[in-house]
């Protein structure tokens, strides 16, 4: 009964239970945040990690001005379910140069965390043009008019200069070559050794969408071809003491 009255007491006065809930969410804060303070890092580093090629990251430009996120998440779980269905489970690191990240929750469509090399880029070409042509259940809009925006790279070095303010390691070279390394990655006739030598053997260098030029469809197909592709799971090892 004595319980019972003392907890009559709090419930029945307001300011009492707001002191007191102000106490509880406090201590439940700094549990889970002082360990940080603790730790190296918070991000286990993952051998293949790089940030986006100037491309790619135009790409990933256009997937969120286009609202791709709305629909489709890039965060598999670790549940049986997702793993099997997706693929290996999202790791913090692979989203470590994302800002903002797309991790997201809604899946009108499937989650693309693992979507790069799934597909050959004349599927994505077609499935960008008319979704239910591919995938006849789909509900998402049409995006071929993509194809028909050229662009030329002449501000992608200011988008990674403004990446760096946030900590993305772009280097005075990257950003230097930044107009160069985005046509070079379209044009497989083009000299991209530069290309791979400033961020490595993993870039995709083709003309995604089979036309002259580079268009947004190049770039947005580039940023999904590389989308989970840069950490090799066959020797992935988690660091057990995290």
């Amino acid at each position: 009964m004595a319980i019972l009255d003392k907890h009559k007491i709090l419930e029945t006065n307001a300011t009492l239970l707001l002191i007191f809930s102000f106490l509880v969410v406090t201590i439940g804060g700094l549990v889970q945040i002082v360990p940080l303070f603790y730790l190296e890092n918070t991000i286990e580093k993952v051998e293949g990690m790089r940030p986006y090629t100037p491309l790619e990251l135009a790409g990933r430009e256009i997937y969120v001005r286009e609202g791709c996120y709305v629909c489709h998440s890039q965060m598999i779980r670790p549940m049986r379910d997702e793993v099997e269905r997706y693929g290996h489970y999202s790791l913090a690191a692979e989203s470590m140069y994302d800002h903002p990240f797309q991790w997201g929750s809604k899946r009108t469509g499937p989650d693309l965390a693992r979507v790069g090399g799934r597909y050959s880029d004349e599927w994505h070409v077609d499935h960008l043009r008319n979704p239910e042509a591919v995938v006849p259940e789909s509900v998402m809009p049409k995006y071929g008019f993509l194809e028909n925006r050229q662009i030329d790279g002449r501000y992608i070095a200011d988008v990674m200069a403004t990446h760096r303010v946030v900590g993305v390691p772009y280097s005075d070279e990257m950003l230097e070559n930044g107009q160069a390394d985005f046509l070079a990655q379209a044009d497989p006739d083009s000299d991209y050794d530069a290309l791979l030598e400033r961020y490595g053997d993993t870039v995709n260098v083709r003309n995604f969408d089979g036309h002259e030029g580079v268009s947004e469809a190049d770039a947005l197909i580039a940023y999904l071809q590389m989308l989970g592709t840069l950490v090799d799971f066959s020797t992935f090892t988690p660091d057990a003491s995290r």
